[in-house]
């Protein structure tokens, strides 16, 4: 029985490869210059929604995947998907390259897990499996503060974008990168996208959202994994990651006061944009 099989990793969706143009220049194409075609294409695809395309001038998807290493035929991890603005990248790159995509959903075997996280799962399932030939295959892995490690030795490239400080809240941070060390291959890569915190002001349990790039690489190199690369292509200079409701009073989020305060400006907060974000990538040593 295969490790994944054995913590009960859900295979969902159908479909057949469908490769599409970059199949066609496969042959002849570098393996770096394969990666970029096949990344534009998904970034650029039509189906992704409007707004998360609006996202994107913040987002960086396509200088974050190329940064980061993302290759034709990789197995996938995307951690927490939430709304899945990752997903509808990441699920077709696996699917048009022969690769493979799982994502972490909500542990259906803790007893506390609530309802509406069971119902969230369900209705992200439901809508990856409604187009096969999009999607492709998706595996789920059950994931939260009790669930069980990720399967040894499966992932080439794991995904976890602006959760660091979730995990601190809720004391499950060091069990988050351990079990990414155990699910990456040898030399696999994690990816990691987290709003920062200025130096000297780290918030220990994430509560702001902001965490220092100190605390991550700390948290990380605990758990065996190594520090390769780190890139500024997601550094937003105008935020002084000190606002009145953390890091969710920018966009998207834009929390506001209740009512109509007057020492609120809004606008203040929107000229700002998105958070200024890390970006790094680590690897498990081979």
């Amino acid at each position: 029985m295969s490790s994944l099989r054995a913590l009960s990793v859900a295979i969902v969706g159908f479909g057949a490869y469908a490769a599409g143009a970059w199949a066609a220049s496969e042959a002849t194409a570098s393996p770096a210059s394969e990666a970029k075609q096949a990344i534009a294409e998904v970034v650029n695809g039509d189906w992704r929604s409007a707004a998360d395309k609006s996202r994107d001038a913040a987002r960086h998807p396509r200088e974050s995947l190329e940064f980061w290493g993302l290759q034709p035929g990789m197995t996938i991890l995307e951690v927490q998907p939430g709304g899945g603005y990752w997903t509808d990248i990441l699920a077709p790159f696996a699917h048009r390259t022969s690769g493979k995509y799982y994502a972490t959903a909500a542990d259906l075997y803790n007893p506390e897990t609530s309802e509406g996280a069971r119902k969230g799962r369900a209705a992200f399932e439901q809508r990856l499996a409604s187009k096969p030939d999009l999607y492709g295959k998706v595996g789920y892995v059950n994931w939260g503060v009790k669930s069980k490690p990720l399967p040894e030795n499966t992932f080439d490239f794991i995904l976890t974008a602006r959760s660091v400080h979730g995990w601190l809240g809720n004391n499950m941070a060091e069990k988050a990168f351990e079990d990414f060390y155990r699910g990456l291959k040898p030399g696999g890569i994690l990816a990691l996208e987290q709003h920062r915190a200025k130096p000297g002001k780290d918030d220990a349990k994430g509560s702001t959202g902001y965490v220092s790039e100190a605390r991550v690489i700390e948290l990380a190199e605990r758990a065996g994994l190594q520090l390769v690369a780190r890139s500024e292509i997601n550094a937003n200079p105008k935020d002084t990651a000190d606002h009145p409701f953390g890091v969710w009073t920018l966009p998207p989020t834009r929390r506001s006061p209740e009512g109509n305060d007057p020492n609120f400006d809004r606008a203040k907060y929107d000229a700002i944009g998105e958070s200024d974000r890390m970006t790094l990538k680590f690897t498990k040593p081979r």
